[in-house]
């Protein structure tokens, strides 16, 4: 079992890497849009990407996992009509879907509530939404095919265009607003040109019936699913824009961005884990498999979410050459950034559950299950933002991912139980909410808390966390350094 987690470890470590590096340069843009746009301004973009993001649902509407299942299993069709048939189909409907946006770009303003002057916003939504499209099917392919590299080269990549062109166009010829969505059009389109080789090694001009029927059956059921996800995660946006201010969600979407460190966590996990149980489904031993995975991974979590809890407060506030990370006025809302984390959590233990769901065939239940998240999201947002502003927003996330968890735990396990670590997790749970309590509410040392940190650590030995295989393989790996 260990040896096929280090195989989980190391598809993830590929993925991280280009996931790291991508994220670690888009957080470079944090400061580079903090310092020269308004919070009104960071505002706008934000309410706009989180229509972007929902928009998508639409595009791919589910296509890419159903040419998981099926490219897969090759139940039907030859290997180019699986990946042909899903691509085609994107590719049209995207194709609709982009001339719409276009030819109505004024009229839509009010839909993305900002200024009429600004429909041009909505052309480079167009494109970017057509773009970032058509090469689902592509990227999906390389993860099936197990190449992480390609994979990892090409966002990278994308990232690498996407920097470059916003530090020329935001910051040296000052396009403010304008050049953030030129640059990610430029960036999706390279993206679509680097994908164009293994899109043509694997496409011909069919069109399998029979088999776009199936990837309809399985495919449909998820784009609700997906309506309800992107709901949970930015639907807090527009209605922090509703309820307040375009500076508001400025100022909250800055924040929220700093919870970068636990995105690529939860990030590569997700990119990995999906092939990986899908491949391991049938193994006599998957559910035991399945189940250490989710210790580790919130292992893996309890590390990130202590470090940024502890720390993002020095880091922030430090200058670094006469510049903030964020200018002051953004300081408000880094209240936000551990809820924000804890979210991001969440979200990983539902990437875990899901295994049951996809395996069994049964993704009808996840519509259900993502719509109670959404839902009380929703409704939280619009009680607690009036009384608690932006961190009414934090709050109401964190009440919908864990209502979402919860319904999806006890669907699951009906028809694919697994015994989750629950003892062990309880104890890792416990160990960082008091190493959280005593850091944040005693001690503003930088020192004392890295001393807070270590202890947390090795109180792990003391309340018997680790297995006796795992502290054995620990000593191993000691005795081999030392």
């Amino acid at each position: 079992m260990f040896e096929q987690i280090k195989r989980l470890g190391t598809d993830t470590a590929i993925y991280g890497i280009s996931t790291i590096v991508a994220r670690l340069l888009n957080f470079i843009l944090l400061p580079l849009y903090a310092n020269i746009l308004s919070p009104s301004e960071f505002g706008i973009q934000a309410n706009i990407y989180a229509y972007i993001a929902f928009f998508i649902l639409f595009y791919v509407y589910g296509m890419e996992s159903a040419y998981f299942r099926f490219a897969s299993s090759k139940e039907l069709g030859s290997e180019k009509e699986n990946f042909s048939t899903p691509y085609i189909s994107i590719l049209i409907i995207s194709a609709f879907l982009s001339i719409v946006l276009f030819l109505f770009a004024v009229p839509l303003t009010s839909l993305f509530m900002i200024d009429t002057s600004l429909y041009h916003l909505i052309y480079y939504a167009s494109g970017i939404l057509f773009f970032d499209a058509i090469v689902f099917v592509p990227f999906a392919s390389l993860r099936l095919q197990k190449k992480a590299k390609y994979f990892a080269s090409i966002k990278v990549i994308n990232i690498g265009f996407t920097i470059a062109l916003n530090i020329l166009l935001v910051y040296y010829f000052k396009w403010g607003i304008e050049g953030i969505f030129f640059s990610n059009l430029v960036a999706s389109f390279v993206s679509f040109l680097l994908l164009l080789p293994t899109t043509i090694r694997q496409f011909e001009f069919s069109f399998h019936q029979s088999l776009f029927r199936e990837l309809l059956k399985f495919g449909l059921p998820i784009l609700p699913v997906g309506v309800s996800g992107i709901l949970l995660q930015l639907v807090d946006r527009p209605i922090l824009l509703y309820l307040m201010d375009e500076a508001s969600v400025g100022i909250y979407q800055a924040n929220y961005r700093l919870g970068i460190f636990m995105a690529l966590v939860t990030g590569m996990f997700e990119f990995a884990w999906r092939p990986f149980f899908l491949s391991h489904a049938k193994d006599p031993n998957a559910k035991t498999l399945f189940a250490r995975v989710m210790t580790y991974y919130l292992s893996a979590c309890a590390v990130v979410f202590l470090l940024i809890s502890f720390f993002v407060d020095d880091v922030i506030k430090y200058k670094f050459h006469g510049h903030y990370i964020l200018r002051p006025e953004y300081w408000d809302g880094l209240a936000v950034v551990p809820l924000v984390l804890v979210s991001y959590i969440f979200s990983g233990i539902g990437t875990n559950l899901n295994a049951g769901i996809q395996i069994e065939k049964k993704t009808k239940y996840l519509f259900p299950t993502s719509f109670s998240g959404s839902l009380t999201k929703i409704i939280l947002t619009f009680i607690l933002v009036p009384k608690y502003g932006i961190m009414g927003a934090a709050y109401a996330t964190i009440f919908g991912y864990m209502m979402v968890e919860i319904t999806l735990y006890y669907v699951v396990q009906k028809f694919y139980y697994i015994e989750y670590e629950f003892v062990r997790i309880g104890k890792l749970v416990l160990s960082v909410v008091i190493a959280f309590i005593i850091a944040k509410l005693f001690f503003d040392s930088i020192l004392i808390k890295f001393v807070i940190l270590l202890s947390w650590f090795f109180s792990l030995f003391l309340i018997g966390f680790f297995t006796n295989g795992e502290l054995l393989r620990l000593k191993n790996m000691v005795g081999k350094k030392s």
